[in-house]
């Protein structure tokens, strides 16, 4: 059985991180929309990110999703490292833990599920 790309936290909004997601590429013009697609029927519409400039050093400023546009921010803060934020209409903010694409599947295995915890 293939390792899930995204697991969220037990108590969403509870903790430091709310899960985490297992990117295949680090292209997130192609990323975005999947994740914010499996997002959505719980979260409400997604309609800003914020990246950490690091992990996605090509990030473009708007990303299409379907029906709509998607505006990208990134930032190279600190305590954003690692990290993918959206901002939802509805349910505010959640952060998610990026586990780089490149991880091998036992350490992203791990990350996964302890930002399921």
């Amino acid at each position: 059985m293939p390792l899930p790309r995204l697991v969220l936290a037990q108590d969403v909004g509870h903790g430091p991180v709310d899960g985490a997601r297992w990117p295949r590429c680090d292209a997130l013009e192609l990323e975005l929309p999947s994740l914010v697609a499996l997002l959505e029927p719980e979260w409400g519409t997604t309609v800003r990110v914020t990246v950490d400039v690091s992990q996605w050093p090509h990030a473009p400023r708007t990303v299409m999703a379907p029906g709509r546009v998607i505006t990208v921010e990134s930032t190279d803060a600190v305590h954003d490292t690692g990290l993918i934020t959206l901002d939802c209409e509805t349910v505010g903010r959640w952060v998610l833990l990026v586990v780089p694409p490149k991880e091998p599947a036992g350490t992203a295995a791990r990350l996964l599920a302890g930002a399921g915890q």
